[in-house]
Order: structure tokens, then C-alpha cells, then sequence
């Protein structure tokens, strides 16, 4: 059976409406379902709590909408660095991952992101986009016992 295409349009985000975050907080959630299964249930639902404020918050919020403008997708994005990026599970290996990240990099420099070490298909996401791995942390950004590898555009020269 032929995949059916589907369209995508992104667009930055300045007015972030409750109605807006309410369905980025459930694309995350579904994401993170269909992806981050060193994650439990449990735990899922203490990040789920963070969402709405990172998104409320992040420099900039980037959305991927389908052809009925329903978003599908989002990255943030804050001083270069990807905060995040996450793709309904109905809406992955299509390409919305490699379009919104690409959009990242040539509108706002995208250069660094730290993937969960706990993630290899993010891993080999990022490594075909053109990522390296330069350190590895034992803990997120939260603390939390989630080891993490900070990765760098390979063509990047690291700084300091």
C-alpha cells in the first residue's frame, strides 16, 4: 500500500492561545508515546504537567499544520539550540521531522540539540541531519535520571 502524501505548512507562532497549547501539549504526549519507551506512564504524565509553560515560554515556537490546518507537529527553539521537536504518531516517517528541522536551521540557525541517550531512533535522526555528538549528561535539563547526549551540526566549529 503507497503512502498518501500529506501536505504540511509551518509557520512561527506568535499568539499562543490556550486552544493552541492544549493541542500541542496532546501532539507531545502522543509523540512521546510512540518514542520514548524508557518513559512510564507515571512519568509521562509528570512531564505532560511542564508542557504548557515550555511551550508558553520557548523563544520560538515553530508548528507544523495538515491540509485541514490542524498543527501535527512543533519545534522550539531558543538561542540556536533545539529545545524540541515532536510529530504526532500518525504523522512520523514522513518527512515533517527533516522539513521542520531544516526550516530550523536555515531561519534560526538551528546548531545544537541534546537528545535522550534513551532515544536511539532520535539518535539516528539527528545523525543524519547532520549531528554529532559531543558530550553526554547523566541527568535533563529537569535532573532527571535521563542521560542525555548534547549533540553539535557536524559543520559547527565548538566554541568554549
Amino acid at each position: 500500500m503507497a503512502k498518501r502524501e500529506i501536505c504540511m505548512r509551518i509557520q512561527e507562532i506568535t499568539d499562543r492561545s490556550e486552544v493552541l497549547v492544549e493541542r500541542l501539549t496532546a501532539v507531545w504526549e502522543d509523540s512521546v508515546r510512540a518514542s520514548h519507551f524508557f518513559l512510564s506512564d507515571m512519568e509521562i504524565d509528570k512531564i505532560k504537567a511542564e508542557i504548557p509553560s515550555a511551550l508558553q515560554t520557548v523563544e520560538h515556537l515553530v508548528v507544523a499544520v495538515n491540509d485541514i490546518t490542524v498543527p501535527e507537529a512543533f519545534m522550539g527553539i531558543e538561542n540556536k539550540k533545539l529545545e524540541m521537536l515532536f510529530i504526532s504518531a500518525a504523522y512520523r516517517r514522513q518527512g515533517w521531522g527533516r522539513q521542520l528541522l531544516l526550516y530550523g536551521i536555515t531561519v534560526f540557525g538551528i546548531n545544537k540539540v541534546a537528545v535522550n541517550e534513551q532515544n536511539p531512533q532520535a539518535l539516528a535522526f539527528y545523525e543524519r541531519m547532520g549531528f554529532i555528538v559531543c558530550r553526554r549528561l547523566l541527568h535533563d535539563e529537569q535532573g532527571r535520571p535521563y542521560p542525555l547526549l548534547c549533540m553539535r551540526r557536524a559543520d559547527m566549529r565548538e566554541h568554549g
